[in-house]
């Protein structure tokens, strides 16, 4: 099923819709809506898009920077990949910080950001003594090779 998506234009929003790139693309382009951002070194920002979605239930959107920009820019996203719930009606903000050592600048309608659309599942928890065993077990971190 293709989840349709109702949005909103706010004022300050691109001229385009959040597109996908190619066919095979996963994420749909964000653009920065609003003047020129400059990120100074280690510095965390929120940047808007210019737009609010409504996603149904039972899926969520996933923010990620488009790899382009992260290589040329060092900015990442401390909280990556970004969620935004089903029920969030707020304009989409995305988080970037600037883990490299000089200023970076984000122009007026510059794609940096990616939006996914996944499929969601809420668990239930069952409370139980035991875990049943794997052979894995309670190994982590590198305890696989």
């Amino acid at each position: 099923m293709v989840p349709v998506i109702p949005i909103v234009r706010l004022a300050h929003a691109p001229q385009e819709l959040p597109a996908y790139a190619t066919l095979g693309a996963a994420g749909m382009d964000l653009s920065l809506a609003g003047p020129v951002a400059t990120i100074l070194p280690g510095e965390r920002v929120l940047l808007p898009t210019g737009f609010c979605i409504a996603i149904p239930h039972g899926f969520e959107g996933q923010v990620r920077l488009r790899s382009g920009f992260a290589r040329r820019t060092g900015c990442i996203m401390p909280n990556a990949p970004g969620t935004i719930d089903a029920d969030y009606r707020g304009e989409l903000l995305v988080m970037v910080m600037n883990a490299s050592g000089k200023a970076v600048e984000i122009s007026n309608r510059e794609r940096f950001a990616q939006l996914v659309i996944s499929p969601v599942v809420q668990a239930i928890w069952q409370e139980v003594e035991v875990l049943p065993p794997t052979e894995r077990g309670a190994g982590g971190f590198g305890s696989t090779g």
